[in-house]
């Protein structure tokens, strides 16, 4: 597996591209339960078989080198990124899980992404893990899946990178009251150093058509979310900080011009901006960074903001 700081683009992979589509590089055809159990009691599907399910299930749409990382950190039995291949196309040859590839004008994408199958949700529900998967998820546009890409690589940047992580959440579910609307950031993160912790949550824009508008709309629920804040709203004892993890530096000042312009202030906290490529840098202590007034110019600019939790 290629070390973040060897990856030399300058073009995030999670990046949305003009007439992008997703292309199936699963399996067709037909199997049967029959045939998946056959292939457990002969020891061909085992627990490791069942860990990487229940991460894909976890994570919804996920790369075999976010996997294999995730899969790292929870010290499985899984010695390379070469052995986790392997027993992915096992898993994809019996349709427990599928697997997808984004084709634009510049050809093929450089890595697949995996995602459950019908197979994959029967036997976490005979174990008794949650699998709220449904054969509609796997239709979701392209934006949605490089949204949830960059997710998990927030996610591995953190528990990899980070002494004071303490614990992760995909996806969690925050509570905007007035508009009566649940709404799901693509991470949460906490970190935790002695007495003190702190809550991130991500989100993550891109370039899909239309995306201003609905930032704009979603920005809003942020809004509601934070103005009417109490302890322990959504599970959380104060005010998380919000990060938006855009796709590049131009798409940050992008996003930022457009709370500036509809004149939106969250309650409580300051707006922090990070980019993709940031995930890949060695210590996450400088990869967040806001806007500030120049007085003298009356400009905004660029500011590094170094914690040292991040350390």
């Amino acid at each position: 597996m290629v070390e973040d700081s060897n990856i030399k683009t300058k073009i995030s992979p999670f990046a949305v591209k003009p007439g992008e589509i997703k292309v199936f590089d699963g399996k067709d055809g037909f199997v049967t339960m029959d045939n998946i159990l056959k292939r457990i009691n002969e020891g061909h599907i085992t627990d490791i078989h069942f860990k990487i399910i229940e991460i894909v299930n976890e994570f919804e749409f996920i790369t075999s080198r976010q996997l294999f990382q995730i899969l790292q950190y929870r010290k499985a039995d899984i010695p390379s990124q070469d052995k986790l291949n392997a027993k992915l196309e096992q898993l994809i040859k019996l349709k427990i899980l599928t697997r997808y590839f984004f084709q634009s004008e510049d050809g093929k994408g450089i890595y697949r992404v995996y995602a459950l199958e019908k197979m994959g949700k029967y036997l976490l529900n005979s174990r008794e893990i949650e699998c709220k998967w449904q054969a509609t998820d796997n239709t979701k546009p392209v934006h949605m899946i490089k949204k949830r890409l960059a997710g998990n690589q927030v996610i591995v940047a953190y528990l990899n990178k980070v002494k004071a992580f303490d614990s992760y959440v995909v996806k969690p579910t925050l509570n905007a009251k007035q508009s009566k609307k649940m709404f799901k950031p693509q991470a949460g993160i906490k970190l935790s150093k002695g007495d003190k912790s702190i809550d991130l949550i991500y989100d993550v824009v891109r370039r899909e058509d239309g995306w201003e508008e609905r930032f704009l709309e979603r920005i809003k629920l942020f809004e509601d979310f934070y103005h009417n804040f109490v302890t322990l709203d959504s599970g959380y004892k104060q005010r998380p900080q919000l990060v938006f993890d855009c796709e590049d530096d131009k798409h940050m000042v992008e996003v930022f011009k457009i709370l500036v312009t509809n004149q939106i202030v969250l309650d409580g906290i300051h707006y922090l901006f990070t980019t993709d490529l940031k995930q890949n840098e060695e210590t996450l202590s400088k990869t967040l960074v806001q806007f500030k007034l120049d007085e003298e110019t009356n400009k905004y600019k660029i500011e590094t903001v170094e914690l040292k939790i991040l350390e």
